[in-house]
């Protein structure tokens, strides 16, 4: 199932009544923040929580700061953005799960 989004509050409703596995939550959400959706989305203690992946048209360079700190799983640069790269970032982070540690944060 594939939804979509414009603001968190959409967001947050949509991810409650799909349950989707994997979220890609843009960093610039016009006048709303992505970091702010990301934690939202991404409680550990919620059973259908869905993988976050921080998606921007900025340099990993330019964000990675922000992503270390951010709840999200990875980081996927827009001119990167493919089923393969997300699927790598949900396999690293089902993997690093099974060893109790969040991974693909590296942007």
């Amino acid at each position: 199932m594939l939804g979509l989004a414009c603001t968190s509050a959409e967001a947050v409703a949509l991810v409650a009544k799909l349950q989707p596995d994997v979220v890609l939550v843009d960093m610039a959400l016009g006048d709303e923040c992505g970091l702010d959706l990301a934690q939202l989305l991404a409680q550990p203690d919620c059973p259908t929580a869905p993988v976050v992946i921080l998606i921007s048209a900025y340099s990993p360079c330019d964000v990675a700061e922000l992503v270390a700190a951010s709840p999200a799983a990875g980081f996927l640069p827009k001119s990167d953005l493919s089923s393969a790269a997300i699927g790598q970032i949900v396999a690293d982070c089902r993997r690093a799960a099974s060893r109790g540690r969040l991974a693909g944060k590296n942007p």
